[in-house]
């Protein structure tokens, strides 16, 4: 694991150009604290850098930038290539020769045997890479399929540059950061920064299963993405041959392709462990695990004061019986609360995901004792595990046979009154319910409503109810009136709604949410995170069978399940989901208060002119007095203005 930036540009002196991107790679040090180095060619047109996280090949045979064999590439690689063994096999054969054993050596021989689109279809892994040929004078950049690593790029004037993470681009002379205020308000709506976009203007994030060439004898001009793989695709495609198995033998064949992705993702020179809460997907993994390990299993959970969060006892029933050496770290409100601050620049980019807080307390326990954990994650998008992907789906289903002209007019007649009037006329009408019942306040629930009702597609129907500020071109100064939470390009053509909603997640939320905040916390920590669901040949096999297996008795994750049960008692992993999170409404009424009025101050919001202080304000004031809970729409504006104020200070590498 690795961070890698670096850039393409008008000639310098070479010497200039190491400083540069010494300086660009000395912001992501924590991706690698165990090597650095920059390859600059002789007319400094072209800088490489990375800091490396030594896991395959300890030695310095590993050392990046690398070159290839013949000389004429060069790569700086962030990731892991699983199956680089069989790939070397093959590549000896055909007639390559190795000095080290690092998977860095297989991709350079790779690509010189079989060009890099070629390649990028053999790999198996997590990856995210920049090569530049020194004879076609072109940069290439990739990515894996899923999204697990990332890569940002962008021009500014003439330099292109690109990195791990934004501050890395940052730290180039170059760099112009203009805050996209289209894109602020997408946050506001997702609580995350939707790929391709970033939170600057003119940088992109690379998508998914995507390579990149620009090339200095075209005037540098880049080609646009092209995929390589397709979520989207898979979806499709394994939705329109779905396959004819028995549940037995869709288990037999799902407990192999886990068992050989585990396997894989257990490859490695330095300590390895694994994630486990006790849950069905990470308690699936660990028992991959440990049915192949020799000696017990490195596991780790955090457990909390709150008992509604604390997942920690049900990871050591699992962990006892599988028999792992497991180590528990419990986690005071005081632990978590001295996170907080180092989100913003942990994160590198908004993002208010509030369980970005306990992933940061897992990842440094963990690298304490490993330096490679496996996850669970890409379970709940993969094997049907959302309630609300059902929940929708179901509500979907029941206002369908509704007539358009019927659902249209009940829309309009439920959005066009504020949901202040809707609150009230309800505490007006509702003095004969119990008092508990009176302070309810349905006004904004039946505005979603109505906007759902309107809605075509079952993307925009479930999306409806899930964004925390709804008008978010009122609340965004200079941004679009109403953002598109998804765009229609992301969106698949498979029928079965569930499907479509599972669809979604595969090619939004998990790339641009769940990946992004494992991969900061894991790398903020300098642990490596392999999440053993996202092979993509067990993504592909997943689209491939029927949604009766799927979802077998409508709990989710049915076929999942029964893999599990093979290695754990059914009563020890079957409970309702709990979920990873953090009381940040309460912590914002008592220990995060003051904190939270600098940072929502009106003055301050109104001189920073990004965001329309008067909505903000009266959310923040009813939020205090516990007249309303309105901790997750505070939450993203909150976690913007850390991440805007962490630009402004000169520290913001240390994370």
């Amino acid at each position: 694991m690795c961070g890698i930036g670096g850039y393409l540009g008008a000639e310098v002196d070479p010497r200039h150009g190491a400083g540069v991107v010494e300086q660009m790679i000395s912001t992501i040090a924590h991706r690698g604290p165990d090597d650095s180095g920059c390859w600059i060619d002789e007319r400094g047109r072209v800088g490489l850098g990375n800091r490396r996280l030594a896991i395959v090949d300890l030695t310095p045979d590993g050392h990046q930038p690398m070159s290839s064999a013949e000389g004429r590439y060069v790569v700086t690689y962030n990731g892991e290539i699983y199956n680089h063994e069989p790939l070397r096999e093959d590549l000896t054969r055909l007639g390559h020769g190795f000095r080290g054993h690092s998977d860095t050596e297989v991709l350079l021989a790779a690509v010189t045997e079989w060009g890099v689109a070629a390649s990028l279809k053999k790999f198996v892994g997590m990856f995210a890479f920049a090569l530049w040929d020194r004879h076609d004078e072109t940069l290439w950049l990739a990515r894996d399929r899923i999204g697990e690593k990332p890569l940002y790029h962008g021009w500014f004037g003439d330099t292109f540059l690109f990195g791990s993470e934004l501050k890395c681009l940052r730290a180039h002379p170059a760099f112009r950061g203009e805050i996209d205020r289209d894109v602020l308000a997408l946050y506001l709506s997702t609580s995350y920064v939707p790929g391709p976009n970033s939170i600057y203007r003119g940088v992109a994030k690379l998508p998914p299963g995507c390579f990149l060439q620009v090339r200095i004898r075209q005037g540098g001009t880049p080609s646009r993405p092209t995929s390589y793989w397709s979520a989207t695709e898979a979806a499709e495609d394994g939705a329109a041959n779905p396959l004819a198995l028995s549940q037995g033998e869709a288990v037999d064949a799902l407990d192999g392709l886990i068992n050989d992705a585990v396997r894989q993702c257990m490859r490695a020179d330095v300590p390895l462990g694994a994630f486990l809460s006790g849950g069905i997907d990470s308690s699936t993994v660990v028992a991959a695990m440990q049915s192949q390990s020799h000696e017990p299993v490195h596991t780790f959970t955090i457990g909390f004061d709150q008992h509604h969060m604390n997942e920690a006892p049900f990871a050591k029933r699992v962990a006892s019986h599988l028999g792992t050496d497991h180590t528990e770290l419990h986690v005071s409100e005081e632990d978590a609360l001295r996170v907080v601050p180092r989100l913003a620049t942990a994160y590198d980019e908004p993002l208010a995901d509030a369980s970005a807080i306990p992933t940061l307390l897992l990842a440094e326990l963990t690298r304490r004792h490993v330096t490679v954990a496996l996850s669970g994650d890409g379970g709940d998008e993969l094997f049907g595990g959302y309630l609300h992907h059902r929940r929708m789906a179901g509500l979907w289903r029941r206002t369908r046979p509704v007539p358009v002209a019927a659902r249209k007019a009940l829309s309009r007649v439920l959005t066009r009154v504020a949901p202040e009037t809707w609150d009230g006329l309800y505490r007006s009408a509702c003095w004969i319910l119990p008092p508990a019942a009176r302070d309810r306040h349905p006004g904004p629930a039946l505005h979603r409503l109505g906007e759902a009702l309107s809605a075509n597609e079952v993307e925009t129907f479930c999306r409806s109810f899930l964004g925390h500020w709804r008008e978010t071109g009122a609340v965004v100064i200079g941004a679009q009136a109403r953002p598109p939470l998804t765009r229609p390009d992301q969106w698949s053509a498979v029928t079965d709604p569930i499907q479509r909603l599972m669809a979604l997640d595969l090619v939004t939320f998990l790339p641009d949410d769940i990946l992004v905040k494992v991969d900061r916390a894991t790398m903020a920590a300098s642990l490596e995170a392999r999440a053993p669901f996202l092979d993509h040949r067990i993504v592909e096999f997943t689209w491939r069978l029927p949604m009766s297996l799927q979802l077998g008795d409508g709990h989710g994750k049915h076929l999942l399940r029964q893999v599990l049960y093979r290695h754990v008692p059914r009563e020890l992993v079957d409970r309702p989901k709990m979920g990873f999170g953090a009381p940040v409404g309460d912590w914002l009424r008592g220990r995060l208060r003051d904190w939270a009025d600098e940072l929502l101050d009106a003055s301050r919001l109104t001189q920073e002119g990004f965001l329309d202080p008067a909505p903000i304000v009266n959310r923040w004031r009813e939020h205090r007095s516990g007249a309303r809970d309105w901790s997750a729409p505070l939450w993203d504006v909150i976690m913007f203005e850390a991440w805007l104020e962490s630009q402004r200070s000169p520290t913001e590498s240390a994370v």
